[in-house]
């Protein structure tokens, strides 16, 4: 499946099919990551609940602490 994700086209495979999975294959954790999914910002709760499907454009935003 191809998303675009942070302006850059990926290939992902067709195991992903949730947000949730997503996530994972890319090696983030859902508690640290903001989506937009389509212009829409998601809740993290909804992440295992909601498909990605071909096409889709996301933005991945992810928070890093620091002192």
């Amino acid at each position: 499946m191809r998303l675009t994700i942070n302006g850059e086209v990926h290939d992902v495979p067709d195991h992903v099919k949730t947000v949730a999975d997503l996530l994972r294959h890319f090696g983030l954790d859902g508690k640290l990551v903001i989506v937009e999914q389509n212009r829409h910002v998601l809740d993290r709760d909804t992440y295992a609940d909601v498909p990605v499907r071909e096409g889709d454009v996301l933005e991945l935003v992810h928070f890093v602490g620091g002192g």
